[in-house]
């Protein structure tokens, strides 16, 4: 029932694969990217930033073009090939606490039209539209959209059979990452998981709602301008890594408030016991043990909030999450932010320690208050997506996070 096609990816020569790759562009800091783009001149980041070969920042449209001629550049030198025959590609990541593996392939337009492919976050407009039009001119994805499915053994024996030969590319970065890429493109294996992911009955989003609807957004255009329309043109996909859930990471984002909203310290804790029981831990740090309990760093100290389930009620699957608990009950009516997304007031982190973070970031004074909670489980996405409702901005941070630059799904360029 869910479309999945394979494709010819561009990519780079297995030579140049390690050095090639890129994280995505604002995971660097602006020293990172400097060095990177000075001793490497393979590297995905100079398609990405263009106008370091004029030394000069280059924006909007203009942007875009440049993007597309340093791709052409790279092709033209031989950087990248593009493979004869369709495949799927095979992406395993090692790091030294887990490993995970997927399958990058063209996932349906049409699909995401008709929700068979479920989303459980907003996307802002103009972003979606700048990123269509971005897609446009350049005509390549180069980040896939992460999508989940439940785990199937005859894709896991698929996936199997494949690792037990050489991978086309094998190597290892500077955060102590081992990647693998496997080409898949013998008919009998395309078929198997073609045959499976035709079987299953919804695909759902883990991250990437706005890469998915811009491409969306770009195969309705084209297909509007389009006389000779048919369905097949690759503008009707966009490049996706399918995960099987239990391959998925889900983390939460801790939050930090730089104010109480006027209130003092007792005043803000009188008003949070409406609905949560408070516990003082002083110095001593609170990690939640469950669902529903949160922990907040205020004032030097440490605190365990644990919700008064009889004051509250849980209506659908989105008043069940935590994130939207602690907009409903602390952030909106007591902390006074209503715009999750653009308020200045509120941060959001997600770090090892995260709640050492908090505790410095507090004591610094460049915040006031913050909270943490547990991370949602995929049966919450789920379930949420199903009832066609949207989650709070921020509510997970998901992994694997792929690196750029290793399969290219052109659309556009010949």
């Amino acid at each position: 029932m869910t479309k999945i096609l394979p494709f010819r990816a561009v990519r780079p020569q297995r030579a140049k694969a390690g050095l090639v790759a890129t994280k995505s562009f604002e995971d660097y800091n602006e020293a990172e990217i400097r060095a990177i783009l000075q001793y490497n001149p393979y590297s995905f980041l100079h398609i990405l930033n263009p106008g370091y070969k004029f030394q000069h920042e280059i924006t909007g449209g203009q942007r875009f073009q440049m993007v597309k001629n340093r791709y052409l550049e790279f092709k033209e030198e031989n950087s990248f090939i593009k493979d004869e025959k369709p495949a799927y590609y095979l992406y395993k990541i090692v790091s030294r606490e887990s490993s995970c593996c997927g399958i990058i392939a063209a996932a349906s337009a049409e699909d995401y039209e008709n929700n068979l492919i479920k989303k459980h976050e907003d996307t802002i407009a103009h972003r979606e539209t700048m990123f269509k039009d971005y897609l446009k001119v350049v005509g390549f994805n180069t980040e896939p959209v992460l999508l989940t499915y439940p785990d199937n053994s005859k894709i896991n024996e698929v996936i199997d059979q494949v690792m037990q030969t050489r991978a086309e590319y094998e190597f290892a970065t500077v955060n102590r990452e081992i990647h693998y890429l496997w080409k898949i493109d013998e008919e009998d294996l395309l078929e198997q998981i073609k045959e499976e992911f035709d079987q299953m009955p919804h695909l759902y989003i883990a991250d990437g709602h706005h890469r998915s609807a811009s491409s969306y957004l770009l195969g309705q255009e084209s297909k509007a301008a389009n006389k000779n329309h048919t369905g097949k043109e690759a503008y009707n996909y966009f490049m996706s890594y399918l995960i099987s859930e239990s391959n998925l990471k889900i983390h939460e984002f801790s939050r930090l408030i730089t104010d109480l909203n006027g209130h003092t310290k007792e005043e803000f804790l009188i008003l949070l016991d409406e609905y949560f029981r408070i516990e003082n831990h002083g110095m001593e740090v609170y990690e939640p043990q469950q669902k529903h309990h949160f922990n907040m760093y205020l004032d030097g100290e440490f605190y365990s909030l644990y919700l008064r389930k009889t004051n509250y009620e849980f209506s659908d699957s989105l008043s069940k999450l935590d994130p939207y608990i602690l907009y409903k009950k602390v952030l909106q009516p007591i902390l006074g932010i209503e715009d999750l997304r653009n308020d200045k007031r509120i941060s959001y982190i997600h770090v090892k320690n995260d709640l050492i973070e908090i505790k410095t970031r507090i004591d610094k004074g460049e915040f006031a208050v913050g909270f943490g909670m547990l991370p949602l489980s995929i049966e919450e996405i789920k379930e949420t997506a199903d009832e066609g409702l949207t989650m709070p901005p921020k509510s997970t941070y998901i992994e694997p996070k792929l690196l750029s630059g290793l399969t290219i799904y052109e659309f556009e360029i010949n």
